[in-house]
Parts: C-alpha cells; sequence; structure tokens
C-alpha cells in the first residue's frame, strides 16, 4: 500500500525553498561610521589602495629560488597538461603553478650538475616533491639511479 502526501502544497513558495524554514531575509546592517584619522597616524598598508584581481593576475610572482625533491617520469604516446605531446627525452618538466613554457635551471645538490628544462607539465603530486623531471632531464643530471634527488631550482 502506497500512501502519497504532497506536504510542500501546504506552504507557500519561499518556505519551500528557504535554507531555514521561516526564515526572512532582513536588510543589511549599516556599517559604523569609520572615523577621519591623519595621514600620520595611518599605517602604510592602510593608506595603499584596494588590489583588484586584475591588479593580482598580471602582479603574480613566483618564488624565483626554492629547493626540495625531485623526482623524474616516463609515459609514452600522451600529451601533457599544456598540451604538447610528451617526449621522455626532451628536457622537460612538470610543475604544480609556474605558468607553462617558463624555463627553470634544476641542480643535483649531490653531484652540482644542472640542467636547463621547461615546463610543459602539471605536477608532482606526491608530496615533498617540488619538480617532477622528464627522464631525458633526470639522465643529464645522474638522478636516474637513486629515483629522488634533492635539488635547486631557479626560475630564468
Amino acid at each position: 500500500m502506497w500512501l502519497h502526501v504532497d506536504c510542500a502544497a501546504a506552504q507557500d513558495f519561499n518556505d519551500r525553498w528557504s535554507i531555514i524554514p521561516n526564515a526572512h531575509a532582513e536588510p543589511v546592517p549599516q556599517a559604523p561610521e569609520q572615523t577621519n584619522q591623519s595621514p600620520q597616524a595611518q599605517s602604510p598598508i592602510e593608506q595603499e589602495p584596494p588590489r583588484t584581481s586584475e591588479d593580482r593576475s598580471t602582479t603574480q610572482s613566483f618564488n624565483r629560488v626554492f629547493s626540495g625533491n625531485a623526482s623524474y617520469y616516463s609515459y609514452s604516446k600522451k600529451k601533457t597538461a599544456s598540451g604538447a605531446t610528451f617526449d621522455r627525452d626532451s628536457l622537460t618538466a612538470a610543475h604544480r603553478n609556474l605558468p607553462f613554457g617558463t624555463h627553470v635551471r634544476v641542480t643535483d645538490l649531490k653531484s652540482s650538475k644542472s640542467v636547463v628544462v621547461r615546463i610543459t607539465d602539471r605536477g608532482p603530486w606526491v608530496r615533498g616533491r617540488v619538480i617532477d623531471l622528464s627522464l631525458g632531464a633526470a639522465r643529464s643530471l645522474g638522478i636516474t639511479d637513486r629515483g629522488v634527488a634533492q635539488v635547486r631550482v631557479v626560475v630564468l
């Protein structure tokens, strides 16, 4: 036996679609009047105009030098996050947020060997790693036998 009860019929439209039943929106309280302070009393941060999202995107900067663990990856016949075909023998790398096409110098801290690579992919997705190198870049540094190496990365 099936009993169908339409409890929405007993309510009006605002009651049915309110997140909190019987809640009604109240006007936003007015902000208190700000007191006028002399420019000398304000800190330099308060004197700067507010930044817009356009300002943030054009002035976004990345750390020019960082260090941490690097690993390498290799797969065949796939596309990178930038849309390019991945070539495991090329000098490329993956970074979480550097722009595609950015060139970085990666230096192995153990052997002091370095290689310049171009960012073409996103990653690494393993905690504690700062960059994923292509197999060709890892061979240039001599880290293929270790798998993971401590490196210093400089954005060029």
